[in-house]
């Protein structure tokens, strides 16, 4: 009934982006796009159409991400080139700066789940707002709005 070829012809570019939206690295999105396929070919019996493909195919993948954060915080190491600052820096504006990083990820994880979503897909992802309300089947209307509201709710916390 499905042609697995064309779905992944069609949706794979598509997977790829909200993976590199949310791991930030390209092998692993790579690595989660073609497992995210695997999975949606080892149950394709189970999609109803209820949903678009590529929403059945980003839940797919969102709960592959999860299981590799899981994976990843049960390793906790860290990469060498992030454990030594930079030469140019000191010690002490690489300690703010991550500091400062740190601080804007917590308040981006405190969000509720639609604007987090959005404000990773968007900051990370650098996908469109059009793509980001296909891909979480709202509106592109929707997207700018919740991005809009998450950007003004980071800034109240930076103040």
């Amino acid at each position: 009934m499905w042609e697995m070829d064309g779905i992944y012809k069609e949706h794979a570019d598509l997977i790829y982006k909200y993976l590199f939206s949310l791991s930030l690295n390209a092998h692993t999105a790579e690595e989660l796009t073609q497992e995210t396929f695997y999975r949606a070919m080892l149950s394709i019996n189970t999609y109803n159409g209820n949903c678009k493909m590529s929403t059945w195919l980003c839940q797919i993948a969102k709960h592959l991400w999860y299981q590799e954060l899981d994976k990843n915080r049960r390793r906790k190491t860290e990469p060498l080139d992030e454990s030594f600052p930079d030469n140019s820096k000191s010690v002490e504006s690489a300690v703010l700066d991550k500091q400062d990083k740190m601080s804007i990820y917590r308040m981006l994880h405190n969000l509720s789940e639609p604007t987090r979503e959005v404000m990773y897909l968007r900051l990370s992802g650098e996908l469109s707002f059009r793509e980001i309300g296909e891909l979480l089947n709202q509106s592109e209307t929707w997207a700018r709005v919740t991005f809009y509201r998450g950007k003004k709710k980071l800034m109240e916390g930076l103040e």
